[in-house]
């Protein structure tokens, strides 16, 4: 099997081979349109705006997708990455269940809920459908180093692709971090270094250093381009999973806002490809109340979003200065939806909801989603009818610090039969 050595030395002095980013041909700047070849670049050049990856697709059929991996490879076409992706060594993430989620439904109000579980992923969180694209690019770029700045579940799919391919990982966290996210990037051996401060201070240490440390590939700085476009394959998989058909609702958390805006572009070029029927849909964002700028933004009717310091138990979410806050902004206004948040009490409770109704234990970006989703129905914003998805990005056992003391025995008793009864247990 191919090793990520293989591919090349360091960016610059590296060739990239024919046909290392698949359909994708160039990257183009989502503010003034300037196109640019492909490459590690991230800001445009006439504007400093971000860049995106455009394609010229050719005709996909649903059969040729059903024939491929069951991982997010089966949509390679559809994604800035080469033919024989697979072949390298990866993580395989993606293929995560859509559970119907009746009882959760009953319990909102609900006509028809999926819950896309993405905890199924090899670390637990959505974020390694981002970084298994993304290691493709600095695999293709010659890059030798993968690494990010992370608020926790993009530390542990940094560490583990970065594992898995061979090479050396440097990932930097908030210094607070839960425990289980430092443990579970440790585990690993690579580089983790814990950072005093918020998540935004150490995105704005990691932009500095990924200016000066040539061979560096951040996933979400200098090859953000790229790695933004695996969200797409949420978009992909739900459509896939529903019978190639679109969901009229679906309730996406926000962190940077990257994940919803891919998967409202994922959407749009299924439609574009003739995948799926052009049906009505609207996308709805939740943030925690002591982290929502991008839904402070979207009620005060803004077109930006004003940073603010994060303070909430959803520290997967805590970004207070988020890089697609605009574009969530649009996306939602377009497609008719809006963005809400709920407190840290609000978050917990859909969390215990959440395991309580369909055994599905999220994370507190799960518990600020389905929170949010109540909110929402509860104040006349979503409509009951429709069928809705909501995304549960993360696994719960990666946040166990915000159910300590709220959860645990119903009661402490003897061993025997009598204690059991006594205790009203029977």
């Amino acid at each position: 099997m191919t090793t990520y050595a293989d591919a090349g030395t360091t960016p610059g002095a590296h060739t990239i081979r024919p046909g290392a980013f698949g359909n994708a041909t160039t990257l183009r700047c989502r503010e003034c349109g300037t196109t640019i070849p492909l490459g590690a670049h991230y800001a445009c050049s006439e504007c400093f705006g971000p860049l995106e990856v455009a394609y010229d697709y050719p005709r996909i059929t649903r059969e040729q997708i059903a024939a491929g991996p069951h991982n997010i490879w089966r949509y390679q076409q559809l994604l800035p990455v080469p033919t024989d992706v697979a072949s390298f060594p990866n993580t395989e993430p993606g293929l995560t269940r859509l559970v119907r989620a009746d009882r959760l439904a009953a319990d909102l109000g609900l006509a028809r809920l999926w819950v896309k579980d993405d905890s199924g992923n090899p670390t637990h969180s959505f974020k390694d459908r981002v970084v298994a694209v993304a290691l493709t690019a600095a695999r293709e770029l010659g890059f030798q180093v993968l690494a990010c700045p992370s608020t926790g579940n993009l530390a542990n799919a940094v560490a583990a692709a970065a594992a898995r391919a061979g090479i050396r990982s440097v990932v930097m966290v908030p210094h607070n971090l839960e425990q289980q996210k430092i443990l579970t990037t440790a585990v690993y051996e690579g580089t983790l270094v814990a950072v005093e401060g918020t998540y935004d201070d150490v995105n704005r240490l990691a932009s500095e250093i990924a200016g000066e440390e040539e061979g560096w590939a951040f996933v979400n700085v200098n090859v953000r381009p790229y790695y933004a476009e695996g969200s797409k394959t949420l978009a992909f998989e739900i459509a896939e999973q529903l019978g190639w058909r679109l969901p009229e609702q679906i309730v996406v958390p926000i962190a940077s806002g990257a994940q919803l805006v891919k998967i409202d572009k994922g959407i749009r070029e299924l439609v574009e490809l003739g995948l799926v029927e052009d049906t009505p849909y609207k996308i709805f964002g939740a943030q925690a109340t002591g982290c929502s700028p991008v839904s402070a933004a979207f009620k005060a009717g803004h077109d930006v979003v004003q940073p603010v310091k994060p303070d909430t138990v959803a520290k997967s979410l805590a970004i207070g200065n988020p890089a697609d806050g605009p574009y969530v902004l649009d996306v939602c206004r377009r497609t008719g939806g809006t963005v809400e948040d709920v407190s840290d009490d609000e978050v917990i409770a859909g969390i215990a909801q959440l395991a309580r109704t369909e055994g599905i234990f999220g994370e507190t970006a799960g518990g600020v989603t389905v929170a949010t989703l109540a909110k929402l129905v509860r104040t006349g914003q979503l409509d009951p009818g429709a069928e809705t998805v909501i995304i549960n990005s993360g696994d719960g056992l990666k946040t166990l610090d915000a159910i300590a003391g709220k959860v645990g025995p119903k009661a402490t008793i003897r061993p025997t039969y009598d204690a059991f009864t006594e205790a009203g247990l029977a």
